[in-house]
């Protein structure tokens, strides 16, 4: 028979980033846990700050019966002359039977000793105390802690446990608590324990003490409530979806407030008071006519009929902050931006000072310079740039708010008159920042921004500090990808095998071909096609990325065509018929040496697919391709391994120029459908 199930795990109030990165994964943890013991339902899973909650309208009473098929020693092995051996002995006593029991049965066309044991499902009620006590210590939420004398640890203290199984409550044990019939509401409706016996009851008892359980439903209301304060007060909320279900999961009952400050902090730059907002209290920042508002909205978790007392308090809490910002800020703009004292904050131990690192950023960045940036009298407030571009770490505001490097030093620039590209420079130097980050917005800026990420890498790849399986503590991977990302955006012909070995050459002597191919395994990940469309044109030996990204999506896009498969196979017999000829020597075909119309006619058609100039990849690769009817004609009509070695080798040639000239762009026998 199938019941209703509720599981409530009552706790202290959970922290919202740890408990958000581990939620994607809690229902699945709790499905694996009801495969393993056979009791798979499906369960719908909630959570507040205090409490996680399992419910199922129709749950098992007791595992299935099933059968356990046991396979033994073959007969052959089991008896010598009419008597059982110790492996038969063994099989039996394995079973828990005496040998008479064992039964015969043929596997892999052997027969073998054979039982089969009947093992009858347990109740769900024996095994909800094991399942639920496996479920809690399968939660990997980071930092855990312990509380009295128990030994098991959790992300907060245990409080309450209730489980309710067909209206009744299941004794069980689970980190010191025993369960009950009771569960808690609203804090500010009291502290006190309030009984249920059944699901209904008990979601009924929560919705009446002002507990909203599902997440979704308190984000609504959020969302809702935004909406009704944006057309109130004319306004336009910055709704950061993050920030959004923070608020969520640390609110039983949520409701939006709006508050403000004072207008004299509206001369420090945006980003500082959108910080102290978001980071440190949780709110939102407010626009109004397209610019930062001396005003916020705040998500309340009190269930009160007067909010005004509330809204004070959240404004007297933010006072302080900007007012040390405000401080800061102008103290900032006193002292000016100055470099040098960055020779005293470290970068790494055996990679210098943060000014060591960029004076090696400016030798990048002058090379880097002189490939993608045609204005010479740019160079000088390049090196500039690349020079100061750290100093904001000097700063008060930065050291305070770490997260406004560089953006604090494009202010600072700005107000000492420093040309625009240096400030703008100051400011996208770290861009691009997550996976859907904007990207550097000049050629100047880019510049700076792949000299401090390659900078990065090369020093640390110099000192053996490569990422290895999931490990990355210096986010090298993210900085690869940077580059390849910003390189691909402003289009930069970058090699690879060219130029990121001339700029390895100034870093102690490393493995390039392991950096290479962690550059290589980044563009892999980055572009989306066919895997053996990427493999096929990395094989070529394009080591630029500009050009390995236009030529894997040219060849991507045929491969992708319906008639491709028919063309498929004829081009996988050219790379299969010479496998034994090297393309890298000279090939010569002999015209006098073509005797059958298909083979002159194929060559002719060769010459001019091959002498002609193409806009795009993708017309050069159609041009290819169209050859497919005259190398189907050779190889209908033309024996290849003939026995005369110069009219043999001569043909082989001849296919191998086809297949050359394939690979310049892709190594089409990597290709695979």
């Amino acid at each position: 028979m199938k019941k209703p199930l509720l599981i409530e795990i009552g706790v202290e109030e959970l922290p919202a980033l740890p408990f958000l990165k581990e939620l994607p994964n809690i229902k699945d943890k709790w499905d694996s846990i009801l495969k393993a013991y056979s009791l798979f339902a499906d369960f719908r899973f909630y959570y507040t700050p205090r409490r996680l909650v399992l419910i199922c309208d129709d749950f098992l009473d007791k595992q299935a019966d099933r059968t356990n098929e046991l396979f033994g020693a073959p007969l052959s092995i089991a008896f010598k002359d009419g008597e059982p051996t110790p492996a038969a002995l063994g099989f039996a006593k394995k079973c828990g039977v005496s040998l008479d029991e064992v039964k015969r049965a043929t596997k892999n066309g052997k027969e073998v000793l054979y039982f089969e044991k009947k093992i009858e499902g347990k109740n769900s009620c024996e095994l909800l105390e094991p399942m639920i006590v496996e479920f809690l210590k399968g939660l990997n939420f980071g930092k855990s802690m312990r509380w009295g004398d128990y030994k098991e640890s959790f992300i907060r203290p245990i409080r309450w446990l209730g489980v309710n199984f067909a209206s009744e409550t299941i004794n069980i044990e689970a980190y010191g608590i025993k369960s009950s019939n009771k569960t808690y509401g609203h804090r500010s409706l009291g502290f006190g324990p309030i009984s249920y016996n059944s699901i209904d009851e008990y979601l009924k008892t929560l919705k009446d003490s002002s507990v909203i359980l599902d997440p979704n439903e308190r984000e609504q209301i959020v969302r809702e409530q935004f909406k009704t304060i944006e057309k109130e007060q004319n306004i336009t909320i910055d709704l950061d979806e993050d920030l959004l279900k923070e608020v969520v999961a640390i609110t039983e009952y949520p409701t939006a407030l709006y508050g403000g400050f004072d207008k004299k902090f509206l001369k420090l730059p945006p980003e500082v008071i959108i910080v102290s907002m978001k980071e440190h209290q949780r709110y939102f920042p407010v626009f109004k006519d397209d610019k930062l508002s001396e005003h916020f909205v705040f998500v309340s978790n009190a269930d009160s009929s007067d909010f005004s007392q509330i809204i004070r308090g959240n404004e007297k809490v933010l006072l302080p902050r900007l007012s040390d910002g405000l401080f800061f800020y102008e103290n900032d703009l006193k002292n000016g931006l100055n470099n040098e004292a960055l020779n005293k904050v470290s970068f790494m131990d055996g990679l210098g000072s943060i000014y060591d690192k960029s004076v090696r950023e400016e030798k990048i960045a002058q090379y880097l310079f002189d490939l993608f940036i045609d204005e010479p009298s740019q160079k000088p407030l390049l090196n500039q740039a690349v020079m100061y571009a750290k100093a904001d770490l000097l700063s008060d505001m930065v050291y305070e708010f770490t997260e406004l490097q560089g953006i604090m030093g494009y202010y600072y620039a700005q107000e000492a008159r420093w040309d625009k590209s240096i400030s703008l420079a100051f400011k996208e130097q770290y861009l691009p920042d997550g996976e859907d980050s904007l990207l550097p917005s000049s050629d100047f800026s880019a510049v700076v921004a792949l000299s401090y990420k390659l900078d990065s890498i090369l020093a640390l790849f110099s000192k053996g500090k490569i990422p290895t399986g999931t490990k990355d503590p210096f986010a090298l991977r993210r900085a690869a990808l940077g580059v390849i990302k910003i390189v691909l955006d402003r289009e930069f012909a970058f090699d690879l095998g060219r130029d990121l070995k001339i700029l390895a050459k100034d870093y102690d002597e490393f493995d390039f071909f392991l950096l290479e191919t962690f550059f290589l395994e980044r563009v892999s990940s980055h572009i989306e096609a066919n895997p053996s469309v990427i493999q096929a044109v990395l094989n070529s030996g394009e080591r630029d990325i500009l050009q390995i990204s236009k030529k894997i999506n040219a060849l991507n896009e045929i491969v992708k065509e319906n008639s491709f498969k028919e063309s498929f196979s004829t081009f996988k017999r050219v790379a299969n018929i010479i496998k034994d000829v090297n393309i890298d020597d000279g090939l010569i075909v002999n015209r006098s040496l073509l005797e059958e119309n298909a083979e002159l006619s194929l060559y002719e058609s060769y010459l001019k697919v091959s002498q002609v100039e193409y806009k795009s990849y993708k017309e050069n690769l159609d041009a290819l391709f169209s050859l497919k009817t005259k190398i189907d004609n050779f190889f209908d009509e033309v024996m290849v391994n003939v026995e005369d070695e110069k009219v043999k080798n001569n043909r082989k040639n001849l296919i191998a120029l086809i297949y050359k000239e394939f690979k310049n762009i892709a190594d089409i026998k990597e290709i695979s459908l």
